[in-house]
């Protein structure tokens, strides 16, 4: 899902400017910047990216376990969307945090508990790349990483 959901920042002089979320995905944070994430706890003009869709469809259809992992500190906006979309998700897990290696722990945690095929979508190079470190570290798990590019 893409929403028009900004990171609103205010840098330490106090200009004020947004990001989007796939700014804010390569941004390099400055010293004394400060983020107001508070348009990620509602939904403004969600977008269902199509082959993303498709694909989490077509997981669900086969049976297939889908979890939506969500920088977000709330998954109601997300579960909103899904509902809205039909499309019936195994779990959403609200991470509460847009560090890459939120993420990636939570991956492992399920790799611990036995899962061997993750793939994950995400908008973030961060994020595939703190997952990706995942496949040295676990050879024997089928781990697929995909850049969602908006």
């Amino acid at each position: 899902m893409k929403t028009s959901s900004l990171i609103h920042v205010t840098n330490i002089l106090g200009k004020q400017f947004d990001l989007t979320p796939g700014e804010y995905a390569v941004y390099e944070p400055q010293s004394g910047d400060k983020f107001d994430y508070s348009d990620f706890s509602k939904l403004i003009n969600p977008q269902e990216i199509k082959w993303t869709v498709r694909i989490l469809r077509n997981v669900l259809s086969a049976g297939g376990e889908a979890v939506i992992l969500t920088a977000r500190g709330d998954s109601a906006p997300v579960q909103e969307f899904l509902d809205d979309a039909n499309l019936p998700v195994s779990q959403i897990v609200a991470l509460g945090s847009s560090d890459p290696q939120a993420k990636a722990a939570y991956i492992e945690t399920r790799i611990n508990d036995g899962i061997n095929v993750v793939e994950f979508f995400d908008d973030s190079p961060k994020n595939i790349d703190a997952v990706s470190l995942l496949k040295s570290k676990y050879p024997d798990v089928k781990i697929i990483t995909r850049h969602i590019a908006h």
